[in-house]
């Protein structure tokens, strides 16, 4: 079935989410977060994720800005830079504001041009998302942008994906849906969407019953596999 509807995640997909703690890190005042930047965005996306799932399992669902404060807590007290009230502040602030990869933006101009749906399906809350597509400028190549926030319960759940379908009057084959979490790519793959793992920092094939179609090291080509 060609493709008709192309889906991206959010986070880590289409948005940098290592680079509010880059950024920081790169700020008068905030020495203490020069060396050990890295290892805080990593506990930060990290503990971020494993608060969704642990929220979906048990019925505890909350918006993920709730979720992405908790994270970051985790992740100042495991590298020793809590107790920072104005550096917590700034992280939370450049997370409103990440930043888009470069190839982004041209990426999803041609799949416009080939007279292709574009959304983002994402676990971050309308508002967030709303701020970091805006930040990005990419709102006019997007159809729209789904939050799981209208259904009440965190990606992989089925409930989530249903989304695409209902929004676009699509069948499952004929939707690419693109992440750069490879249990969020299985899940969808398992759920019947043809499926783009965006592996940037190459790590091995999570031990899933189900797998990406494609595995990519960033979205360059995302048009040619939709068939623009």
């Amino acid at each position: 079935m060609p493709i008709t509807t192309c889906v991206f995640d959010a986070y880590g997909t289409l948005f940098d989410v290592a680079a509010a703690a880059r950024q920081a890190a790169a700020e008068p005042g905030n020495e203490a977060l020069k060396d050990k930047w890295p290892e805080l965005a990593n506990y930060w996306r990290l503990k971020q994720l494993q608060y969704t799932w642990l929220r979906a399992i048990t019925k505890a669902h909350a918006d993920f800005w709730d979720v992405t404060q908790e994270g970051l807590d985790w992740a100042l007290e495991a590298t020793g830079l809590d107790g920072q009230p104005e550096l917590r502040a700034r992280l939370l602030s450049l997370y409103w504001e990440l930043q888009a990869y470069p190839e982004v933006p041209q990426m999803l101009q041609a799949l416009k041009a080939a007279g292709l749906n574009t959304a983002i399906l994402s676990n971050g809350s309308p508002a967030m998302l709303d701020g970091a597509v805006q930040s990005a400028g990419i709102h006019a190549v997007l159809d729209d942008v789904l939050s799981v926030e209208s259904v009440g319960i965190f990606k992989p759940d089925a409930r989530v994906y249903d989304l695409v379908e209902e929004r676009f009057n699509c069948q499952r084959d004929e939707v690419l849906f693109v992440s750069s979490n490879g249990w969020d790519a299985a899940g969808a793959s398992g759920y019947g969407f043809q499926t783009a793992w965006v592996n940037r920092a190459g790590e091995p094939m999570d031990r899933l019953p189900w797998k990406p179609a494609h595995v990519l090291s960033d979205l360059t080509t995302i048009p040619q596999l939709a068939g623009a």
